[in-house]
């Protein structure tokens, strides 16, 4: 594994931080709706950053870094999908304006980044100061994905989801919206927006969802800035993969047994590690294949029915 110097670091956090100023002050400054084709043209640029980075990664530390990067990216960016879902739900459970969505998004990735890189930092040092603590990544993710073999049979609701109820106890909220404020005064008092508490439902529902992918990530490689790098650059690119699929989610409906059965493959691949290292391009092309085949599948019985429809 190559060392990265604190300089390489300190560049590419300020690299990121200057592309989100860049996003939200100039592109972004005024609220509005996002539609369908700003949506797609964002994500093809974000997407595209990712592939010079990789290619910048593959001249600079070689193929099998190149690789890992890569697989590490298009895990987060897939896991990533069902948490787009989750945004939709709460979107909608809370009546969130499409004009004030994207900023939003917008503070609750900032806020998931600090929070990826808190999570990773902690992963890979637990993993290197008590190597057993990988059997017990891998029995998890495992576990996470034969639960989402199982079909849920009631629907998500938020209705008395506690971290509602209790960021409502905890702060004066509003019933109200004051434009894309989070904060506002009411009779004198000052009180947060059901934005505000949008965002924190946001918060916490990256938080959950990194349980599930920090872990997988870790489990391709061990490499902070490789596990952090991939993190960063599919995270980026969320919400305007966001606004692209929102109108298509039912779609890709087989795609949630895809990741499954990458979670279980990337947690047996870290359960055996002790005994077997997998070869990087073994790994990636499983995933690969069966992210495309769920897709495929998916695409395939959505016709199907609708020809028996028809």
């Amino acid at each position: 594994m190559i060392e990265t110097s604190m300089t390489i670091w300190v560049g590419f956090i300020v690299f990121v931080f200057a592309v989100l100023a860049l996003d939200l002050g100039v592109f972004h400054k005024k609220s509005h709706t996002v539609d369908f084709k700003e949506a797609i043209i964002w994500s093809v640029v974000w997407i595209a950053l990712a592939l010079v980075f990789s290619v910048i990664i593959l001249q600079w530390r070689g193929q099998e870094d190149f690789m890992l990067f890569l697989t590490g990216y298009v895990i987060e960016k897939s896991l990533s999908v069902d948490n787009l879902f989750v945004f939709l739900l709460i979107f909608s459970y809370f009546k969130v304006p499409n004009q004030y969505q994207h900023k939003i998004l917008f503070y609750g990735i900032l806020g998931a980044l600090i929070m990826r890189a808190a999570f990773i930092g902690a992963g890979i040092a637990i993993i290197r100061q008590f190597a057993w603590v990988i059997y017990i990544f891998g029995g998890f993710l495992i576990l996470t994905g034969i639960k989402m073999l199982i079909p849920q049979k009631e629907e998500a609701s938020l209705e008395n989801n506690k971290v509602i109820v209790w960021t409502k106890k905890i702060f004066p909220t509003s019933h109200n919206l004051d434009g894309d404020k989070f904060f506002t005064v009411q009779n004198g008092k000052r009180m947060v927006t059901p934005l505000f508490i949008t965002l924190i439902f946001v918060e916490f529902s990256d938080v959950v969802f990194a349980v599930d992918s920090i872990p997988a990530i870790i489990g391709i490689t061990d490499d902070p800035f490789l596990v952090f790098t991939s993190n960063v650059f599919a995270i980026l690119g969320l919400r305007s993969l966001y606004f692209a699929l929102k109108g298509f989610a039912d779609i890709f409906h087989y795609l949630k047994y895809g990741l499954a059965v990458i979670l279980m493959f990337i947690g047996t691949k870290m359960c055996i590690s002790h005994w077997y290292h997998t070869p990087v391009w073994v790994t990636m092309a499983f995933i690969f294949t069966i992210l495309i085949g769920s897709m495929l599948l998916s695409l395939y019985f959505k016709e199907k029915k609708e020809g028996d429809i028809a």
